[in-house]
């Protein structure tokens, strides 16, 4: 039990750290990849082979999903509040949106085939519940934060 409540505590003290940094810079992003990495590392459990295989592949698709994220985003920048001046503006808005939601659908279903062209099923199967895992953590560090 102690050991569990130390382990918490490093990686909620790694949350907060990483959130304090959110958007600041580059390397702040790199802290919170590298949390992430170690959370799916620990939950799926990589062979050695496994993870050498896995992690390229990963990040080639988080590459590309931001890449698809970020286009989007140039257009319509959160920041602008989404005030649409006419009903075809917003049209326009909502088919984007699920223009990106969509590519985002191809691009998981795309590379969680090659996922389970290196890894067994339920490493894949475990990789997609540890990524939930690591977004409620990081949610609940906010909250508690």
């Amino acid at each position: 039990m102690k050991r569990f409540y130390t382990h918490s505590l490093l990686f909620s003290f790694l949350l907060f750290s990483a959130f304090c940094a959110l958007g600041q810079t580059d390397a702040k992003r790199e802290k919170i990849d590298a949390l992430r990495a170690s959370f799916i590392n620990k939950k799926v459990n990589f062979t050695t082979r496994e993870a050498d295989a896995f992690w390229p592949l990963y990040n080639e698709m988080n590459d590309k999903l931001d890449a698809v994220r970020r286009t989007f985003k140039q257009k319509y920048n959160p920041q602008t509040n989404f005030n649409f001046d006419t009903d075809k503006e917003a049209e326009e808005y909502l088919n984007a949106e699920l223009l990106l939601k969509q590519k985002e659908y191809e691009l998981f279903k795309e590379y969680y085939e090659k996922f389970k062209k290196i890894l067994p099923v339920k490493k894949v199967a475990a990789l997609r519940r540890a990524e939930e895992d690591f977004k409620k953590e990081i949610i609940n560090s906010i909250k508690n934060n």
